[in-house]
């Protein structure tokens, strides 16, 4: 019996149904799914420094259980001090089992750590079925050990889904468990 990420299993067994009879789906191909989630860090402080990159990368890989890959300048901006081919960030792309179980971490570890915590708020869908939210500090999560932390660094995560709508990618995240904000705040 080979391991199958607990979120992936429960897609199965019970989202995917649920969101089938919710929205009146012909077929299990149409039920919207999770494709990837991008971890993103831009890094305006590495122009002046090569170290900030480095600690960054080494963080993002601990996080994501996967390598992080350098962001680099597409063209030269002299206001910023920035060169053509600078690193200025890091970046990860998270698929199939790695994505489930950073997503697992995610809901139930990583979120309730931050600091006055009371939701995502769902404003951050773009009209195609994907959401991006920003997290202010690396060390919500429990891979990051506070003592060695030179400097507190903000990351955004986004969320690629199958879903035509924002109604039906918000079903598919909330299904998963991911804690929305009321609208009342």
């Amino acid at each position: 019996m080979s391991y199958v990420p607990r979120l992936r299993a429960k897609y199965r067994d019970e989202v995917a149904p649920s969101l089938k009879k919710e929205f009146g789906y012909t077929s299990a191909m149409q039920v919207p799914r999770l494709v990837k989630i991008n971890l993103n860090q831009g890094l305006g402080s590495a122009v002046g420094d090569k170290k900030v990159v480095e600690n960054a990368l080494t963080e993002m890989t601990s996080i994501a259980g996967q390598k992080a890959v350098a962001t680099t300048s597409r063209k030269d901006i002299s206001n910023f001090k920035l060169r053509k081919g600078m690193p200025i960030g890091a970046r990860v792309t998270l698929r199939g089992d790695k994505m489930y179980e950073f997503l697992d971490r995610l809901i139930s570890v990583s979120l309730p750590r931050t600091r006055d915590f009371r939701g995502v708020k769902p404003s951050g869908f773009d009209g195609r079925g994907n959401f991006t939210f920003g997290v202010k500090e690396q060390i919500i999560f429990p891979e990051i050990d506070i003592d060695k932390v030179t400097k507190i660094q903000g990351m955004d995560i986004t969320f690629v889904t199958t879903a035509d709508s924002d109604e039906e990618a918000k079903s598919l995240l909330t299904a998963f468990g991911f804690p929305f904000a009321d609208k009342k705040q």
